[in-house]
């Protein structure tokens, strides 16, 4: 179960490392702080984005 879980991970990881390529993850309504020393990340347009083509998908293969 854990390396299963370990292998989903390294998935969503590079998935995420190629959706970053096509514009993913810097989308206009996505917030960063940066200061000195801090960086924060809020990804609200892209979580929407991740979260609408989820639920489509889900909702084809329950079809």
């Amino acid at each position: 179960m854990l390396i299963l879980i370990g292998v989903i991970f390294i998935a969503l990881g590079l998935v995420w490392l190629v959706a970053e390529r096509f514009g993913l993850g810097r989308l206009p309504g996505d917030i960063v702080i940066e200061r000195e020393g801090l960086r924060i990340y809020f990804p609200i347009m892209t979580m929407i984005i991740v979260s609408i083509v989820l639920s489509l998908v889900m909702w084809l293969i329950n079809r």
